[in-house]
């Protein structure tokens, strides 16, 4: 690469974190859904025709937005997992887990964005789905683990489950039982809804030792998946 075309390279860099950075403080003040590229080019003293040329569409910068939220996030649950990699499956889950909700009340706006309302007329295309799976996949891998080790118990699954619990396998869950797979998922989902309770004022005046409160339920969530709080280091670690 040529000096003049590594100087573009770099200010290309740098007006496209400019322009993100402006518009996670339009999020922060007007949310997602008023998100405007003219608004955006117009703070930072560009043309909107210059601005399209980094993102051509609202969406564009939308989708960048999301996919750099949700790597924020994997990126932290990662760093809180690896230094408990050599725990028990139990302590793996809740570092993950409290993780999840330390980057929410560290980044409110941008996790309004990716687990708050749906921004009208915006629809996610799939290159936001590997950044998104990242704490999924973290959570999985402890289970996975916890099975292959020989501690995990299974809960009991409805049969009517049965069908649904064997494409979660297929789809993302390999080799975890039918009964544990369904209570990961579910477990995954009360995770964000505590979180979103917390961050979104409605455990206000009902729950005041929010943190204790949270692990507690992290705790139970992980044992209804099948973890074990006295079983042995897992096997393996994740990847």
């Amino acid at each position: 690469m040529s000096t003049t075309q590594g100087a573009r390279a770099r200010a290309r860099i740098e007006v496209t974190a400019a322009i993100k950075d402006e518009a996670r403080r339009q999020l922060a003040a007007e949310g997602a859904a008023k998100l405007s590229l003219r608004a955006v080019a117009r703070e930072l003293g560009m043309v909107s025709s210059a601005l399209y040329r980094y993102f051509p569409s609202r969406d564009d910068l939308l989708t960048a937005l999301i996919i750099d939220a949700y790597d924020s996030l994997g990126e932290a649950a990662e760093t809180a997992h690896s230094e408990v990699a050599d725990a028990a499956p139990l302590r793996r889950w809740t570092a993950v887990c409290e993780a999840v909700r330390t980057w929410a009340l560290a980044n409110p706006h941008e996790y309004a964005l990716i687990y708050g309302s749906p921004v009208p007329g915006y629809v996610a295309p799939e290159t936001t789905v590997p950044s998104a799976s990242r704490v999924a996949l973290l959570l999985i891998g402890v289970a996975q683990d916890a099975h292959r080790a020989g501690t995990l118990t299974e809960p009991p699954l409805p049969p009517g489950l049965r069908p649904e619990a064997d494409r979660m396998i297929a789809d993302f869950a390999d080799g975890l039982p039918p009964g544990s797979a369904i209570a990961l998922v579910a477990a995954l989902a009360e995770t964000y809804g505590l979180v979103s309770f917390e961050l979104f004022g409605q455990f206000r005046r009902v729950v005041e030792d929010r943190e204790q409160f949270f692990r507690h339920a992290a705790e139970r969530l992980a044992r209804e998946v099948g973890l074990d709080s006295a079983a042995g280091p897992a096997a393996a670690k994740v990847s």
